[in-house]
């Protein structure tokens, strides 16, 4: 069935927002505000992985229901990344590419969302309706939270 592709690139473009948003949280460590919330943000992409793959159960569909991860290595590394440069111009520029990267990949992931729930209205499917309508808000704000800071932190970063 082709609804089954859409799943498994939901599942891989949640896998890969939750990755994203983790390495952010620890690139960031030294600033609080994106450490902490990007990591919240995360659980959401980790949380919708979680559920595209119970809901692909239904359409034979085979999802890995734990969220990808990167290594302790990894993330030690990109802590100490995180804690060596600070608030450093360099480190500036990166937050920002990394949340036009975050906003952009919310928006790919909320038009396929958007596309989920035209299936599930079409075919009258509640319970993937109920799935989209829990998990595309969360993308949304996703999006927003991405687009804000780069309205608050792109003046800092090119005025300084």
């Amino acid at each position: 069935m082709k609804l089954g592709i859409l799943l498994h690139d939901l599942h891989d473009r949640e896998n890969e927002m939750a990755r994203h948003l983790l390495r952010i949280a620890e690139r960031n460590a030294a600033d609080h505000e994106i450490h902490h919330l990007a990591r919240d943000l995360a659980t959401w992409s980790q949380a919708h992985v979680r559920s595209l793959a119970e809901i692909a159960k239904r359409y034979e569909v085979e999802l890995d229901p734990e969220p990808d991860s990167d290594t302790a290595v990894t993330q030690r590394l990109l802590e100490k990344t995180g804690e060596l440069l600070g608030r450093r111009s360099e480190a500036s520029l990166a937050l920002l590419h990394d949340l036009r990267k975050v906003y952009v990949d919310a928006a790919g992931l909320s038009l396929d969302w958007e596309t989920a729930g035209q299936i599930a209205q079409a075919t009258r499917d509640g319970d993937l309706l109920d799935l989209v309508s829990h998990c595309h808000p969360d993308t949304l704000r996703q999006m927003r939270w991405a687009n804000a800071k780069v309205k608050e932190t792109s003046p800092q970063i090119f005025t300084s």
